[in-house]
């Protein structure tokens, strides 16, 4: 019996070894996680953003002193119309009058020993030419005439620069104006530098300043048509156009200024209304070929944001790649991807948490 046991054993023996490898073949496969993909294309999604900003007037100019000191006379105040030439603002620059003066002085005392010594230059210069004086007195008189001019245009140009220092203590309006902004008062000192006044300048055009953040800023370019509407003014949509674009990002909003010039405006816009811009950055997208992808195939960690791209072995079995990735803005078709991906890259499009960089997977 025992010889019996032994050789069904040796014949249902092999079908073990099979069913337990045909089991780590199926535990192998189910260890694939699967996942699904979409393919990268670039973007013919139509890229409208609307923007709020405020209607203005003209272009503002702001007016500082160009010199330390305390103020002594302020002629402005917000809301105030100024002319062309009107005195804004006085400082009491001592220091600054001291050099003038002492300047002054010194240009007195310069011209008059250039005259003396031109005088007797002069007069040896004539008795030299007569043989009644040597050579080498001609030569002292004319080097002391010389010196004495060099050492009077020294002090003019003096004079003329402590003049410009003492002007720095003066703010005249440049034009026509309306005053925005007034700081600092009477008796209080300042220094250099000094942002005394904001006035807007009116050029006779109505525009609307808008701030666009930096994902947007490298698309918007002068002469860019855009459509404007005002709330308080219903059931007008005005045409305009970018005219200025800020090199400089603002500090306070982390935003760029710009400019839109109304191309239409009725006597209802006045400033300070507030006021909705609709940019379409459509053609700029196309130029860019910008791929567009659904929110949920970007996932975040601290390194940033990244996507994992699908690279197939077979029909079935790939491998996932984490890239990372630079957005840009999110639309109504998703997210818009700037850097990371080219057109064709599978991404994946769930489970980002899950996946590991360089897991296998199976395809679906």
């Amino acid at each position: 019996m025992n010889n019996q046991f032994q050789k069904m054993l040796f014949f249902a023996l092999p079908f073990f070894i099979l069913g337990a490898c045909s089991q780590k073949e199926v535990e192998k496969k189910e260890v694939l996680r699967p996942v699904r993909y979409i393919e990268a294309g670039a973007s013919e999604t139509k890229m409208q953003r609307v923007f709020s900003g405020f209607a203005r007037v003209g272009s503002d100019v702001t007016l500082s002193f160009r010199t330390s000191g305390v103020i002594i006379e302020k002629n402005i105040g917000k809301g105030q119309s100024v002319k062309k030439g009107d005195l804004l603002g006085r400082l009491d620059n001592v220091e600054a009058q001291l050099a003038y003066e002492k300047a002054l002085s010194e240009l007195d005392k310069a011209e008059s020993q250039m005259n003396t010594s031109e005088t007797n230059y002069n007069r040896i210069k004539f008795l030299y030419e007569q043989g009644a004086k040597p050579l080498i007195e001609y030569e002292n008189a004319r080097n002391n005439y010389t010196s004495a001019k060099s050492q009077y245009e020294t002090a003019l140009r003096n004079r003329d620069l402590q003049k410009t220092q003492l002007d720095y203590g003066f703010i005249y309006a440049p034009m026509d104006g309306i005053v925005l902004d007034a700081n600092g008062s009477v008796n209080e000192r300042v220094g250099a530098g000094f942002e005394f006044v904001v006035l807007n300048v009116s050029d006779g055009r109505m525009k609307v300043i808008v701030n666009l953040p930096e994902v947007v800023i490298n698309r918007t370019r002068l002469g860019m048509p855009v459509k404007i509407d005002f709330p308080v003014v219903e059931g007008k949509t005005f045409q305009g156009e970018v005219i200025e674009i800020s090199p400089d990002i603002s500090t306070e909003s982390a935003t760029y200024p710009v400019d839109v010039s109304i191309i239409n405006p009725v006597q209802e816009i006045r400033p300070g209304m507030v006021a909705n811009v609709t940019f379409d950055f459509t053609d700029e997208t196309k130029r860019n070929n910008t791929i567009i992808l659904p929110v949920n195939t970007v996932g975040e960690d601290a390194d940033g944001k990244f996507v994992f791209i699908v690279i197939p072995e077979n029909e079935k079995v790939a491998t996932v790649q984490k890239v990372k990735v630079r957005v840009g803005s999110l639309t109504t078709d998703g997210l818009e991807i700037i850097e990371g991906i080219k057109a064709g890259d599978k991404v994946v499009t769930a489970g980002l948490q899950t996946l590991l960089d360089g897991q296998k997977v199976g395809l679906q």
